[in-house]
């Protein structure tokens, strides 16, 4: 199974990857934080499942980051 061209520089997989993209640092303290973001947090992050990794698209956890900053400023 081949990813399309167009979904392919979108997608993030690993919390590395994500937490490179959210905290611009992949130490293991970010990677743990995007888990937490992921399972325990009010307002969970975007995410879903390749086998034991986590994914997500970085177009879908960008409307996720304009919801936070509109749920900060209400």
């Amino acid at each position: 199974m081949t990813v399309p061209a167009t979904l392919a520089p979108d997608m993030m997989v690993g919390a590395a990857e994500i937490a490179r993209f959210l905290f611009d640092s992949d130490e293991f303290r970010f990677q743990r934080r995007v888990y937490y973001l992921c399972t325990r947090s009010k307002r969970p992050l975007p995410h879903f499942r390749l086998g034991s990794r986590i994914a997500t698209r970085r177009s879908t956890l960008m409307d996720w980051i304009a919801l936070q900053e509109g749920f900060a400023n209400a």
